[in-house]
């Protein structure tokens, strides 16, 4: 007889609740980063701020994807998924520092969408990056 943790549906309940957990908190640590408040942007319309953030949003879950695709354990594929994570946002500052001429988050906030778009390009490149690193 299996065990509790070995039953599929169980098992995929326990991920997929795991992982917009963890969406959340990420965003939320992107909020604390950003110059801006996010949901009060896209609320107010900035397509920029709501490129950007559905970049992250797809970024941190390519990444979990990649993580629990490749780790049979849960703690495991949150561990990478995690690490996954912090790798994304050290990609994020190296955009910012790498665009010395103008702010990337005062630009997004002003709604530059070329610059939504971007950042929203970067954060999902990134996460095919990192995703296949995943083991």
């Amino acid at each position: 007889m299996e065990g509790f943790w070995e039953i599929s549906i169980v098992d995929t309940a326990a991920r997929f609740s795991v992982v917009v957990l963890c969406i959340v908190v990420f965003l939320a640590l992107f909020e604390l980063v950003t110059k801006y408040d996010n949901w009060k942007e896209i609320k107010e319309g900035n397509l920029a701020v709501a490129m950007a953030t559905g970049g992250k949003i797809f970024g941190i879950s390519n990444i979990f994807r990649f993580s629990i695709e490749h780790n049979d354990a849960l703690f495991l594929s949150i561990g990478w998924g995690v690490f996954g994570f912090l790798l994304l946002l050290i990609g994020y500052f190296i955009f910012e520092f790498l665009t010395p001429s103008f702010r990337i988050d005062k630009e997004i906030e002003e709604g530059n969408r070329a610059v939504g778009l971007l950042s929203l390009i970067i954060s999902v490149g990134l996460s095919y990056v990192i995703g296949a690193t995943i083991i």
